[in-house]
C-alpha cells in the first residue's frame, strides 16, 4: 500500500509539473512600449531668416551652429577718416548659444498663431550675449582717437589792450550712435562687420564776437604810468590821467568789478589813523572837507574812483587808496562805465 501510494504521489507531480510547463510556454510575450516621437519646431518658423521648420532642437541647433558660427566670430572694423579700429569678439565676450536659439525657435512655433497654408511665420533672434562695458570701453577709445574738441574763444586782459584768442570748430562722432551701431551688428548675423562712420562739427560756445557782447566796457588801471583806460568792444577809446594810492595805502592789484556808482557821493570817513578826528563820520557830498568830488565808482573795500580838488595831485601817489581823476574826466568817464564792469588794476 505503502509503494502504490508513493507511486500514485510521483505520476501526480510528474503530470502537475508538466501542465505547468505546458501552461508557461503557452502564454504570449509582451510587446515593448516604443519611444515618443521627438517633438519637431512648428513649420515656417526661422531663425534670424534661416528656416528651422521641421526639425528637431538638436538638428535646428545643428543648422544653426553650420551657419552663424563662424560668422558670428568675425571681428567688428570701424573707419573713421583715414583711422581704422577693430573691435574683436574676445574682447566684446560674445557667446552665440545655438541651443538656446532653437530652445527660443521651439518655443515661438507653440505659441504663434497658423497661417493659412498650415505654416506658422515668426522669426526669432539668435541668442547672444556679450559685455555691453566692452562695447562702451571700444566706442570711448574711438571717440578719443578721432576727436578734436571746440575751443572757446577767450580774452586776455592787459593793461594797454584786450588780446583775443580766437574760437575753433571742433570734430566728433556720436559714441552713442556708435555703441548702437556695434550692437546690432554683433546681433545680427547679416549686418556688415564694418561701419564708416562721418565726424560732425562741433561748434565753440563761445566766438570772438560773443566775448565783444560779453565785455562791452573794460576798465584798466596802471599805477606805475597812472593812466586809466577805457575800453569799448575790446578796444582802447580813452585814455585818462589819474592818481594812486600812496605806499602803505597802496591801490590793491587785482581784477575787480564796478561795486556801485554815486553821483556827489558822501564820504564815510574810514576808522584810521590818518582820518584823525573825522574818524567814523559821514561827510555829505558836496561839502568843503569830503574829498570825493563829483562822481563816485566804488571798486573794492571802500576804494573807489573819484573826482579830485586837488588837481596837483593827479601822476603821484597821493590817495589812501582811491584812484583820483580830474573832476572833468570822472565825469566824463562815468555814465560810460555801468555797474559790473570789469576793473584791471596792476
Amino acid at each position: 500500500m505503502r509503494r502504490a501510494l508513493a507511486c500514485f504521489t510521483t505520476a501526480s507531480a510528474i503530470a502537475v509539473c508538466g501542465f505547468a510547463a505546458q501552461a508557461q510556454s503557452q502564454s504570449p510575450t509582451p510587446t515593448p512600449t516604443p519611444a515618443p516621437a521627438e517633438k519637431l519646431i512648428r513649420p515656417g518658423v526661422t531663425a534670424a531668416g534661416l528656416n528651422v521648420g521641421g526639425l528637431t532642437r538638436a538638428q535646428a541647433a545643428e543648422r544653426l551652429r553650420e551657419t552663424f558660427g563662424e560668422r558670428m566670430t568675425k571681428n567688428v572694423g570701424v573707419k573713421v577718416g583715414d583711422k581704422a579700429f577693430s573691435l574683436r569678439m574676445k574682447t566684446l565676450k560674445l557667446r552665440f548659444d545655438a541651443e538656446k536659439t532653437a530652445r527660443r525657435a521651439m518655443i515661438a512655433g507653440l505659441s504663434a498663431a497658423p497661417a493659412p497654408d498650415g505654416t506658422y511665420p515668426v522669426d526669432v533672434p539668435l541668442w547672444v550675449s556679450y559685455s555691453r562695458k566692452a562695447v562702451q570701453a571700444f566706442a570711448t577709445r574711438v571717440d578719443r582717437r578721432v576727436s578734436r574738441r571746440a575751443r572757446n574763444a577767450t580774452l586776455r586782459m592787459t593793461i594797454r589792450r584786450m588780446v583775443r584768442r580766437h574760437s575753433k570748430t571742433g570734430l566728433s562722432i556720436n559714441g552713442r550712435e556708435l555703441r548702437i551701431a556695434i550692437q546690432q551688428i554683433v546681433l545680427s548675423p547679416s549686418a556688415k562687420r564694418l561701419l564708416r562712420l562721418k565726424r560732425e562739427v562741433v561748434k565753440p560756445a563761445v566766438t570772438a564776437d560773443e566775448l565783444t557782447g560779453r565785455y562791452p566796457t573794460v576798465l584798466t588801471i596802471d599805477r606805475n604810468t597812472f593812466k586809466l583806460r577805457l575800453f569799448k568792444r575790446l578796444k582802447l577809446v580813452k585814455t585818462y590821467s589819474i592818481a594812486v594810492g600812496m605806499a602803505g595805502v597802496d591801490t590793491p592789484a587785482g581784477r575787480y568789478k564796478i561795486q556801485n556808482k554815486a553821483v556827489n557821493p558822501a564820504w564815510h570817513v574810514p576808522n584810521s589813523d590818518w582820518a584823525g578826528g573825522l574818524q567814523g563820520q559821514v561827510i555829505p557830498g558836496g561839502a568843503p572837507n569830503n574829498p570825493l568830488k563829483a562822481r563816485w565808482l566804488g571798486i573794492y573795500n571802500g576804494v573807489g574812483i573819484h573826482g579830485t580838488a586837488e588837481s596837483w595831485s593827479i601822476g603821484t601817489r597821493a590817495s589812501h587808496g582811491c584812484i583820483r581823476m580830474h573832476v572833468a574826466d570822472v565825469v566824463a568817464l562815468y555814465p560810460r562805465v555801468p555797474v559790473g564792469t570789469p576793473v584791471l588794476i596792476r
